[in-house]
Order: C-alpha cells, then sequence, then structure tokens
C-alpha cells in the first residue's frame, strides 16, 4: 500500500504548485475543506499514476479570500462554490461563479461560524426544573 503525501502550501503558491500537478499530467481527484477552531483548513487532492498526493494549506477564519484553480482544473468551479458557500471563503476569479446560490441553506454559510462557541453552547448541559428530597 502507497503512501499519501501531503505538502503544506500557502495561498501565494498555490496557483504555481496547482499548475505544476496540471503539467505533469495529474488529475484533480478533490478539494476538501474543514472548519478549525481559527482556521479554514483547505486539502486539494491529486492522482497520477494510482499516486495520490495531497496539497494542504490553512486559511484565517474571517475575510477569507482564495484564488480560483478553475482556469487550470475546469472541473474546479464546483468545489470552489461549495466551499464559498458553506464555509464562506471567498474565491477570486472563478470562471463559473454562482454568486452562493450553489447550495441553499437555511444558514448563510453553515460552516464559517467558529466551532469552538457553536461546541460550548451544544455541551452545556440542560437546566433541571425539579425539586429533589
Amino acid at each position: 500500500m502507497s503512501q499519501e503525501q501531503i505538502e503544506i502550501i500557502t495561498v501565494d503558491t498555490l496557483l504555481d504548485k496547482v499548475r505544476a500537478k496540471h503539467e505533469q499530467g495529474c488529475r484533480l481527484v478533490q478539494m476538501s475543506a474543514t472548519r478549525l477552531p481559527e482556521q479554514v483548513e483547505l486539502t486539494y487532492s491529486f492522482d497520477l499514476d494510482s499516486r495520490l498526493t495531497n496539497l494542504r494549506l490553512l486559511l484565517p477564519a474571517v475575510e477569507t479570500h482564495l484564488p480560483s484553480i478553475s482556469s487550470i482544473y475546469g472541473c474546479a468551479v464546483l468545489y470552489e462554490n461549495e466551499i464559498h458557500d458553506l464555509f464562506g471563503v471567498t474565491v477570486d476569479g472563478l470562471t463559473l461563479d454562482f454568486h452562493g446560490n450553489f447550495y441553499k441553506t437555511s444558514v448563510k454559510f453553515p460552516f464559517a461560524s467558529n466551532i469552538a462557541a457553536c461546541a460550548s453552547t451544544v455541551a452545556a448541559p440542560a437546566p433541571t426544573t425539579g425539586t429533589t428530597k
């Protein structure tokens, strides 16, 4: 079984790294986002000859901007619109921008809020109203 490779990158190097993957003949397998308490973690996964490599970057939690890779990998437009609608990440230069209408959610940017704050309200015990003898 082959071992997965993860390369930590910055937003400034994203386009150059993705362009290099494209020139190597890699296919874009997936893009994922994970909300951390103070950041959004993005992972771009690529395959070449059944070998998976990943580019990972961390973005600040608020006023987050990301350059689009959709001019390099056209299919990225779906992932990027999803990341915008769910995590509130602004993707600059999308080749097809749904303007926040890719997903219809009851809460705008449902994963953009602070997870730690949400967890503390969910984890708080419910008040009791009974009397003890």
